[in-house]
Order: C-alpha cells, then sequence, then structure tokens
C-alpha cells in the first residue's frame, strides 16, 4: 500500500538519524560516487545491496536485459555524466541469471514495441551463434546469453568517446562485467579483458 511506503520511509530516515545525525546533512552536500552500475530494471537486483554500498556510493542506470544501445540517448548521457562530471573509477555492466528481457529475446514471438530493444540482444545471440548453438541443454544456453550479453555491453561502454578519452587521460574508469545470481545472492566478476577490447577499439573508431 502506498500509505505503507510513506510510513516505512519515516521509519528508515528515523534509523539512519539515530545512526548519525548528520546523515542527510553530508548526502546533501553532493555526490562523488566511485561507481557507476549499468544493470537490469529487475525489482530483485537492487544495485547498492548487492554491492554492500550506501546512498552516494553507486551512481545507478538500468533498463531492461542491461542494455547500452548505441541510438539510447538515456545510457550515454548516463554515462558521460558519471564520466565527466562525477569522475567515477569503475563502470560496472551487470546482468543476472534469470533475466526475463534475455529470455525473452530467445523466443520467436512478437513482443510489439519490445522487439526493437530485444534487437541489441538478439544480434548478441548472432554474433556468438556458433557457441550458443552447440550448448544443448537449454537452460545452459539461456545462463550462457546472459553473459556474452554483458560482455557486449561492456564492449559499448568501451567504445564511447567519453570513456575513451578520460581513461587516455587519467587511466580510469576501467569497465567491469559481472553476473548476479538471484538464487543464492553472489556476484560473479566475468574478467572482462577491459585493456585487450579498449586496444582492438581504438584501432578502429580512431578517436586520438
Amino acid at each position: 500500500m502506498i500509505s505503507d511506503i510513506f510510513e516505512n520511509n519515516r521509519k528508515w530516515v528515523a534509523a539512519c538519524l539515530a545512526e548519525d545525525p548528520h546523515y542527510f546533512d553530508r548526502l546533501s552536500r553532493g555526490q562523488s560516487p566511485g561507481f557507476l552500475f549499468i544493470g537490469c530494471a529487475d525489482s530483485r537486483v537492487p544495485a547498492n545491496q548487492i554491492m554492500g554500498l550506501e546512498p552516494g556510493d553507486v551512481f545507478v542506470h538500468r533498463n531492461v536485459a542491461n542494455v547500452v544501445p548505441n541510438t539510447d540517448i538515456n545510457v550515454h548521457a548516463c554515462i558521460q555524466y558519471a564520466v565527466d562530471a562525477l569522475k567515477v573509477q569503475h563502470i560496472v555492466v551487470c546482468g543476472h541469471y534469470g533475466c526475463g528481457g534475455v529470455k525473452a529475446a530467445m523466443q520467436s514471438q512478437d513482443l510489439g514495441l519490445l522487439n526493437n530493444w530485444l534487437r541489441e540482444i538478439r544480434d548478441v545471440y548472432r554474433l556468438h551463434a556458433d557457441e550458443l548453438d552447440a550448448i544443448a541443454d537449454e537452460d545452459a544456453r539461456y545462463r550462457r546469453l546472459i553473459e556474452l550479453n554483458v560482455i557486449e555491453q561492456c564492449v559499448n561502454v568501451i567504445k564511447t568517446s567519453w570513456v575513451q578519452r578520460r581513461y587516455r587521460a587519467e587511466g580510469m574508469p576501467r569497465v567491469h562485467g559481472w553476473v548476479y545470481d538471484i538464487q543464492n545472492g553472489l556476484l560473479r566478476d566475468l574478467e572482462v579483458p577491459f585493456d585487450k577490447i579498449l586496444d582492438r577499439i581504438r584501432q578502429i573508431y580512431h578517436l586520438d
């Protein structure tokens, strides 16, 4: 119920102030998060909580299936602001096992407006079709597509001029690909080869 939300809010404020009377004073002075978290909009994947961090520590962008399309001004505005203004040190693309968006992208059906969005994930499948089609178990194939989608979205982040220029100047930010397992609450680092991808991207895009 909506009334419960406001009551919960008051209790949360009281608990925060009981632990630190200056908690909200500090938050109101500005933010300097170390991380940009690009995650899925799934309600079971709360960025701060799964990272064990507090408000002010993580700048967050979420959408269906944690996609970073070249045409999405929203996500790219978020990336640029995080890189240029907030000076984040790390950018995390975080998918999760059991992702409904990735599952939908694997189905052959008309999903209306979602079709254009899910095309990004279907393109990931197309790029890695040989590997994915060789996986006989459907659930294992589904999980692998979730991982590959994270990796390809990391590549899309690295392609951006904002990430490349600041990294060239300051050695940061670095881009990471993670997967969250809803069944056990653990994060898995996919160990995306950031330096290797960046070198290859620079050869192709010639942003220097």
